[in-house]
């Protein structure tokens, strides 16, 4: 029996939950498309034991804690579709759709998460909302040129740009936190965010939502997946 940590932080218990639920969708000799953020760094612990064929990293901060464990991290141009993806999410709905980016790494977690068969989603229960953008900014990943003429559109949309100050993409551009936006229809709002000039990438993965959510409560862990959301 393992002796249980009364001071653990609840939030990186139900994390370490999450992680250890999604080893159950990862195989041996797969190459995993790997995510970026506290739940996925606890899942990083644990994939040496899956004897993976290599992975995709979703971000620099990512490819280097994986090269750490002596894990391959291939490129996505040479590896094809992947089987699976497994990342975290700062809000998710009912309908599985999320926002991502609040580490900044949004652009090249959509591009994993499209270049992937299934999406698997790893979250603790404070990350569940009824509409997304309520309560946590749309991350909006921005051509430095752009950010002045971006932001001055999001106002028009009724959207409350903060510039992260300080920050730099993987890509070399800046991200403008976005405060007020009506995300009530998310597949709306992210094609609207993605016909913005200047805009590379935002946080709405709407149209590239999950497939499978495995969400960590004080009981146990919740699997929602898709499927089951239209029927």
């Amino acid at each position: 029996m393992t002796d249980v940590n009364t001071n653990t932080d609840p939030a990186l218990t139900q994390k370490q939950a999450a992680a250890k639920a999604a080893l159950d969708y990862i195989e041996e000799g797969m190459i995993l498309g790997v995510g970026t953020g506290s739940t996925v760094n606890c899942l990083i612990e644990l994939l040496p034991q899956m004897k993976l064929k290599g992975a995709v990293a979703s971000s620099q901060i990512t490819e280097n804690k994986l090269k750490a464990l002596g894990i391959d991290v291939l490129d996505l141009n040479f590896v094809g579709e992947l089987d699976l993806y497994v990342d975290g999410a700062d809000e998710v709905n009912d309908a599985l759709q999320l926002v991502k980016g609040g580490g900044g790494a949004l652009t090249r977690e959509k591009i994993v998460a499209a270049a992937s068969k299934r999406f698997v989603c790893m979250v603790d229960a404070s990350k569940s909302v009824k509409q997304l953008g309520v309560d946590f900014p749309i991350p909006i990943e921005v051509l430095p040129q752009a950010r002045s003429y971006v932001a001055r559109e999001l106002v028009k949309m009724g959207g409350e740009p903060i510039y992260r100050e300080g920050f730099v993409t993987d890509y070399g551009n800046v991200i403008l936190d976005t405060y007020d936006l009506d995300v009530s229809e998310p597949p709306h709002m992210e094609h609207v965010l993605n016909n913005l000039v200047g805009v590379v990438c935002h946080g709405i993965f709407a149209v590239n939502h999950a497939d499978v959510v495995l969400k960590a409560t004080s009981t146990g862990i919740d699997i929602l997946s898709f499927t089951e959301t239209i029927k």
